[in-house]
């Protein structure tokens, strides 16, 4: 096969950030996917639709990409409310992100319980108004038992609420596959980085910070479970890239920033990765198919990306003004390249 068209590529998980950061990172997505779900955690947080509309006028202006839509995400925090959840809804906003309380970047806001009252109202209002609430499912406990933790919380919501479509974002331990095989309405995005890599990728050598990311990478049986997962297009599982951009800097330092800069040639990474295990015919289905029946997507600009069988580079780095951003897989070879 030399050449093979991906219909609609989305997204369904992806950190565009703000101000100069989106200008320079924004059109390595918005030119190879039709959508993606856009994450709240921006430095202050969107918690309201309000501040979702505006996020949307932002990436808009951003790209040259005009048909490129984004899946806005309400931030949940102690304060959100029912009038909130209605104005959302009306405005064509249907995710909730729910963030614990320093799980991850800019999670200061997130809650530090789950299963009071007000968060079980918000649940129940969210199911009853067709909501889908998407998770970053870790404890604060030894990090790589952190999900695993979770997995109590994942299976009471289910059982609780069980018409509210739950997402178990970035799923990045093969303990919690069994959550997707129990309950009808869990599902999971899975990242590039947990279906190729381990913790030794790494630190197994030398100290690898551009691969520091939460859910922290982890062994090989989770690795290669998960990936089994992705290559068979699991109808349960969406792709969602969570690329996430930091200076090289920042990425560098004492108490460095977690994340992966994933979004440079990732379809054509994708595309390496199924040909390898000889699954190419179902990339369509995980980078697509799956998501369209999952959030029910069904009002997308059409997108068509062709990819030819043809050798191409990872960028080295990313070069901004204040600083570089290293892509994931800087400089590697890959063995597809996309048809502009």
């Amino acid at each position: 096969m030399k050449e093979i068209v991906l219909k609609d590529p989305l997204d369904m998980h992806l950190h565009l950030r703000e101000g100069e950061m989106l200008k320079n990172i924004i059109e390595y997505t918005t030119s190879q996917f039709a959508g993606a779900v856009v994450m709240p955690n921006l430095n202050i947080p969107i918690t309201t639709t309000e501040l979702a509309l505006q996020y949307r006028e932002e990436i808009a202006s951003g790209s040259k990409y005009k048909r490129f839509k984004p899946f806005l995400t309400l931030y949940i925090t102690e304060s959100m409310n029912e009038e909130e959840l209605k104005h959302a809804r009306s405005k064509g906003v249907k995710i909730l992100k729910l963030y614990p309380k320093g799980a991850t970047t800019n999670s200061q806001d997130g809650l530090n319980e789950i299963f009071t009252p007000h968060m079980l109202k918000i649940c129940q209002i969210a199911q009853d108004m067709g909501f889908i609430l998407s998770i970053h499912g870790e404890t604060n406990g030894f990090s790589l038992d952190r999900e695993y933790e979770f997995g109590k919380i994942f299976a009471k919501l289910a059982q609780d609420f069980p018409k509210l479509k739950i997402i178990i974002e970035h799923m990045s331990d093969h303990r919690s596959i069994e959550l997707l095989e129990t309950y009808p309405n869990i599902y999971a995005t899975l990242t590039l980085h947990h279906i190729t890599m381990t913790l030794d990728d790494m630190l197994g050598g030398g100290l690898k910070a551009h691969r520091f990311c939460k859910p922290i990478l982890k062994t090989p049986k989770d690795r290669d479970m998960l990936l089994d997962l992705a290559i068979n297009a699991h109808p349960k599982v969406s792709f969602g890239s969570d690329s996430a951009p930091h200076l090289e800097k920042n990425k560098l330092k004492d108490n460095a920033s977690a994340g992966i800069f994933s979004a440079p040639m990732i379809l054509c990474a994708l595309a390496t990765l199924f040909e390898k295990h000889n699954k190419l015919e179902n990339l369509q289905a995980f980078i697509s198919d799956n998501a369209k029946k999952i959030y029910n997507i069904n009002d997308l600009d059409p997108k068509e990306v062709r990819l030819q069988k043809k050798h191409c580079w990872v960028p080295s780095q990313i070069k901004l003004i204040q600083n570089n951003i290293i892509p994931f897989n800087a400089g590697s070879l890959l063995e597809w390249t996309q048809i502009i």
